[in-house]
């Protein structure tokens, strides 16, 4: 049901809301004991409108033809309905079969025939599949299986992504900023990510800032990520600075605050050099918070285990 709610939102066939009634399923529920060969008695669960209805639906229904079986029962083929308040399932009518319905050939409804040349056409004209792209996230890109699912569930946000990951970004932060910020930023205000007001290119340079180590990831996306949807035509470089957000990798700047930090916890840094490497967290807590999250964390961290090696 998932699968094929993306397919229709992903080709613009519909939106696939299924409370808005642009989607819906019946439930087909059957149940045998583990190695009969014959297929049991079937009921049909009519007019599901959310998928986590169906579930529950499929849940009930089979524990409930597993009762009526282990009772010396028999399940009769029917058509039933869902009660979402109760949980459960009740009879609507008695099940037809197939002839009951009195199938005939519509006369004004002739063969449509389709040619190879016409399917190999249609085919060159397709855009890719969600299934597709996923799989090429996860291959070509290195995305986790869940980022990937997550970022083809429409074909807008697919394409946002590329054009992303397209610039000389990390595949995998383009991904945090469109899974963790952008999706719920434009479900929050009921339109779609391409309407956001900050330009790609500007998301790219935001990108690059955390990459390269510039803006520790916690600044970018607590602080510059609401001044730029504030502020969408300024630099993101410009609007951190102006934030005093940058981070510093200035080894002079560091090794001062380094110095200060050791000289307050001398016994720490004994115990340090006695093998307790775990306070190197310690250190490196103290020294953030002296430089106000502005010191480059690699860096910072390569100059207090040179003082304490020394």
């Amino acid at each position: 049901m998932e699968a094929m709610r993306r397919l229709v939102r992903w080709l613009g066939i519909s939106d696939g809301n299924m409370e808005e009634g642009s989607l819906r399923c019946d439930v087909n529920v059957s149940v045998r004991k583990q190695g009969d060969p014959v297929l049991g008695q079937r009921c049909e669960i009519k007019n599901m409108n959310s998928m986590r209805f169906a579930r529950r639906a499929v849940e009930y229904e089979a524990n409930r033809q597993i009762e009526i079986l282990e009772n010396g029962g028999r399940i009769e083929q029917e058509t039933r309905g869902f009660d979402a308040a109760a949980g459960i399932t009740y009879s609507l009518r008695e099940k037809e079969q197939a002839h009951d319905y009195r199938y005939f050939p519509d006369p004004d409804l002739p063969p449509v025939i389709i040619r190879p040349a016409e399917l190999e056409r249609i085919r060159a004209e397709m855009p890719p599949l969600p299934e597709v792209l996923e799989q090429e996230f996860q291959t070509t890109r290195g995305l986790p299986a869940y980022d990937a699912q997550q970022l083809t569930q429409d074909r807008a946000t697919a394409l946002y992504f590329l054009e992303l990951a397209g610039a000389p970004a990390n595949p995998k932060l383009a991904a945090n900023l469109l899974i963790n910020k952008l999706i719920p930023w434009a479900a929050e205000n009921n339109c779609a990510i391409a309407d956001c007001p900050v330009p790609t290119s500007h998301w790219v340079e935001f990108l690059h800032l955390i990459e390269s180590n510039q803006l520790s990831a916690s600044a970018a996306y607590q602080r510059l990520f609401p001044a730029l949807l504030e502020n969408p035509d300024a630099s993101p470089t410009l609007l951190a600075a102006d934030e005093n957000l940058l981070q510093t990798s200035d080894a002079d700047f560091l090794s001062a605050l380094a110095d200060e930090v050791l000289a307050r916890f001398p016994d720490k840094v004994l115990e340090y050099k006695k093998g307790k490497k775990g306070l190197l967290g310690l250190f490196m807590g103290e020294l953030m918070k002296a430089s106000k999250g502005k010191a480059d964390p690699k860096m910072a961290t390569k100059v207090l285990e040179g003082k304490l090696i020394g």
